[in-house]
């Protein structure tokens, strides 16, 4: 039975690059990340947020899934009538100062969104940090505590167990737990890496 094991994407993202001859200048040029970041993460100072993920995803043309589980070897074909089944402590996980992040079904790739279990840290805009951003779109439904979702163009919002919201996330966005309880959300992403599967195709 699979368990939950910490996703090393710094690891993958250091073996792809020397693999690919690349120096972290030119990572950097294709994936707009900056060079010291990068180094971080390739040194497992820090661990990538979803907007850095994505941004690795599309820049180096690889999947999400692929940095996470360790595995960049070349895509197998996408199958069809496939599935995925997440068991409740499965999935590969990253840990940040604003949220614990749970990956699910890295198993497989080419996926059309990425499903992650999340718990809110940040109480406040402050702790929350920079807002994120990344390209698609977002579900959000909190599964315990209470979520105050901070955006560009709308108050905050406050949202209890059993509330969701879905937006547009190329708007800046952060997430606030609020309240006594453990904040625990369940985070839809429409994944980044179909656009980098078009953009292979047209090649």
């Amino acid at each position: 039975m699979r368990r939950a094991s910490v996703a090393k994407p710094g690891a993958a993202l250091r073996a792809f690059r020397r693999k690919q001859g690349w120096t972290l200048a030119e990572v950097g040029q294709k994936t707009g990340l900056p060079v010291s970041t990068l180094s971080r993460i390739e040194t497992d100072q820090i661990s990538p947020t979803y907007d850095q993920l994505s941004k690795l995803s599309l820049g180096l043309n690889v999947d999400m899934a692929q940095l996470l589980s360790g595995d960049l070897a070349d895509t197998k074909p996408v199958q069809t009538a496939r599935r995925s089944v997440n068991r409740a402590a499965d999935g590969q996980i990253l840990d940040t100062p604003m949220q614990s992040l749970r990956y699910l079904s890295v198993d497989l790739t080419n996926k059309q969104f990425s499903p992650i279990i999340a718990d809110v840290k940040a109480r406040s805009v402050e702790e929350a940090g920079e807002f994120h951003r990344h390209d698609g779109e977002e579900f959000i439904f909190v599964v315990s505590g209470e979520l105050e979702l901070h955006s560009e163009s709308y108050a905050p919002l406050r949202l209890r167990p059993g509330d969701s919201v879905y937006f547009d996330s190329g708007m800046a966005h952060a997430y606030v737990a609020v309240g006594k309880e453990r904040c625990k959300i369940l985070s839809v992403c429409t994944a980044p890496f179909e656009n980098a599967a078009i953009k292979r195709s047209q090649v």
